[in-house]
């Protein structure tokens, strides 16, 4: 009963860099050419070449990526490593600072990976998450379970909410509903496969380490709606890494 009115209680109670001005920032290519992907990262497609003497303006910032436009109207995506072989328009090297703290308070999404106790099994998770703002967000979770006696997996959904989001380590409240699978050992010849709804609330702590990875530390309390005449109360320790893009 305790669980559940915190439950009640916490319920009555989000990734881009800074645009460069209203026109962008401009620069020259030095290099032979600059290679321009359709988003911001290597896996995406090289669909246009720029040479070098071309003007390029550079609009908004992803994490190592930069969104850019050429002179023939072309828009695209440039590494933070090629960036730094443009000039300026005053014969400069462009200068590209290191993504950090302003792009991890700037950030929308992100994802992470986790390793904890759930009431004495091995739960491994995995997590992506959107923010929709600095201090809300919602997260999508998928977590395998193993024990000595049973094995099963979980599929949330949270609302976080991060009251102080410009901490070095900042605390968080976690409020979210799923469903969780049971399979018992074989040895257990009595017991039965289950799937039961759990409510859970938690809280934890969110480390910046640098450039776009952060540490987690959490804790969870679930109430599990079982279809027997008592529901449970498990508890849920964990840790992990997180990346945002």
């Amino acid at each position: 009963m305790l669980r559940l009115t915190f439950i009640a209680v916490l319920t009555s109670f989000c990734l881009f860099g800074p645009a460069y001005g209203k026109d962008g920032r401009a620069v020259v290519i030095a290099d032979p050419y600059i290679e321009l992907h359709t988003g911001p990262g290597r896996g995406y497609p090289i669909f246009h070449v720029a040479d070098r003497g071309e003007q390029l303006t550079v609009s908004k910032r992803r994490t190592d990526w930069f969104k850019v436009y050429t002179e023939g109207g072309k828009k695209g995506w440039v590494s933070a490593e090629q960036l730094t072989r443009t000039l300026d328009l005053d014969g400069e090297p462009t200068a590209v600072e290191r993504a950090g703290r302003d792009e991890y308070l700037g950030r929308r999404t992100e994802a992470g990976f986790q390793l904890g106790d759930f009431d004495g099994a091995n739960a491994i998770s995995v997590y992506a998450a959107w923010l929709f703002s600095e201090n809300l967000s919602a997260e999508l979770w998928g977590t395998h379970l193993s024990g000595d006696f049973s094995s099963g997996w979980m599929a949330n959904v949270n609302l976080v909410h991060q009251p102080y989001p410009g901490w070095l380590v900042s605390p968080y409240f976690v409020l979210g509903t799923g469903m969780i699978h049971i399979e018992p050992s074989a040895t257990l010849v009595e017991a039965e496969n289950r799937t039961d709804q759990e409510a859970h609330v938690g809280f934890g702590l969110r480390g910046y380490v640098n450039e776009r990875f952060l540490l987690r530390l959490e804790y969870r309390s679930y109430v599990v709606f079982t279809k027997r005449d008592s529901n449970e109360e498990v508890d849920e320790w964990k840790a992990g890494f997180a990346f945002f893009f």
